[in-house]
């Protein structure tokens, strides 16, 4: 280890070090003490990380985010590990960040920039790529504004109503928000041929369902396993970016369904990229079903669940039908796993959805996964309704507490309706 400030530049043979940092500022704010979904943002976007720094604060500080004291902190920590970037898990101002970077002698950037940075490396798509360069010029474009305002204070001399640095800054401006416009319209474009496809698909009466989730919940790896493709999967954060539609054949209904692997949510996910990936999104917000897919291992699925409801409501598809697919059965112990593979739980806005535990590596519970699928189709009138099926819950009569639970077997609901009790199923404070 050195002890002596590092160049900012990485060497090419080795991955960037980084020294990850989180503040705790209470009143409910986001905080998390593990920096663990930060650290696998730093990894996804291929830096190391060496070192954890927490901190608690009633405020950010207006110039260094976490105050002189802890600045110093984490400038030791730099120079004892030789990292060569500061992480921060939650968003700093262009101000904060170049005295950080002052202070500390290497490249800073916060959650924000990170999950920009691994979106570009990611998209793959002109769709995806466009979304993506849209976002990082929304987020360029606040940050120039601020970075050079000094400069705009400057005279030009005398007759001249600005000098260098203002002319300058308006280049630099009217470079952005061209681009940003060209960009613009040329979204508009992929989203009206989205739209000409979602509308060929609805006048042939196909059955639109979505998967979507907090990222790394294994989406793409169920999409794979409904629908025998090779869709690119990884145990990454945002390890695929475009939106991939297939059909799924389902022998219950004799009938198929176009089903789309959609983007993946995070904690935080900055409004512009949500905003910038709105064609992607739509595929969801125009669904007929949503597969809210939930890694059951998860220790803070709860969270995570909390956080693709409030996305969903951002981009008008909270009032969806949901089947809720707890994945990842294969990654609990056996006093974790739940003594019914369905169930039903509660959604923030009130409505009860069945609950199927599945697991997309080993295929288990997606039999009845399908046939919650063709319950939701002849909910709706796209199949003729069929024999009475113990697998089969429906989504528009979810049983009373009186009538007892969906199976003869399983146990009656419990009275506040939150859910089915299901045994020690995995972390969540909604499970019994």
């Amino acid at each position: 280890m050195s002890s002596s400030s590092h160049s900012a530049a990485t060497p090419p043979s080795e991955a960037a070090r980084a020294i990850l940092v989180g503040v705790d500022f209470g009143r409910g704010a986001p905080f998390d003490p593990s920096l663990d979904e930060l650290a696998l943002l730093a990894e996804s976007a291929g830096d190391t990380p060496v070192a954890r720094v927490t901190a608690k604060r009633q405020a950010p500080d207006a110039a260094l985010f976490v105050g002189s004291g802890k600045a110093d902190e984490i400038k030791l920590l730099v120079q004892a590990h030789g990292a060569h970037t500061v992480l921060f898990d939650q968003a700093i101002s262009p101000a904060q960040q170049r005295n950080l970077e002052r202070v500390l002698g290497v490249p800073v950037a916060d959650r924000t920039a990170l999950i920009l940075e691994i979106f570009a490396a990611r998209a793959k798509s002109h769709e995806g790529k466009l979304q993506v360069e849209l976002a990082r010029l929304q987020y360029l474009a606040s940050r120039l504004v601020r970075r050079w305002s000094h400069l705009e204070r400057q005279s030009g001399g005398i007759g001249m109503r600005g000098g260098p640095g203002e002319a300058q800054i308006e280049l630099d401006r009217r470079m952005i928000d061209d681009r940003i416009k060209s960009i613009k319209e040329r979204l508009k474009k992929v989203q009206r041929q989205r739209s000409t496809q979602r509308r060929a698909r609805a006048r042939n009466g196909v059955f639109r369902v979505s998967l979507v989730g907090y990222t790394n919940a294994g989406k793409s790896t169920l999409f794979n396993a409904l629908v025998k493709a090779r869709t690119y999967a990884a145990d990454q954060l945002f390890a695929t970016l475009d939106t991939t539609t297939r059909s799924l054949y389902l022998e219950e209904a004799a009938a198929s369904v176009s089903l789309s692997d959609t983007v993946g949510f995070i904690r935080d996910l900055p409004h512009k990229l949500v905003e910038a990936f709105q064609a992607t999104l739509q595929e969801a917000a125009d669904a007929d079903l949503l597969l809210h897919v939930v890694d059951a291992a998860s220790p803070v699925l709860d969270e995570q669940m909390v956080e693709v409801e409030r996305v969903l409501e951002e981009i008008d598809a909270a009032g969806i039908p949901q089947l809720l697919v707890y994945n990842k059965l294969d990654k609990l112990e056996d006093t974790q796993r739940p003594r019914q593979p369905v169930d039903w739980m509660e959604r923030p806005n009130g409505q009860r959805v069945p609950r199927i535990f599945v697991s997309a590596i080993s295929g288990e519970g997606l039999d009845l996964l399908r046939a919650q699928i063709v319950t939701a189709m002849r909910e709706q009138g796209l199949t003729p309704e069929p024999e009475h099926d113990p697998r089969l819950i429906s989504l528009a009569k979810p049983p009373h507490e009186d009538e007892g639970s969906w199976s003869e077997s399983g146990p009656a609901s419990n009275n506040e309706g939150k859910a089915v009790d299901n045994g020690p199923a995995p972390h969540s404070n909604e499970q019994a």
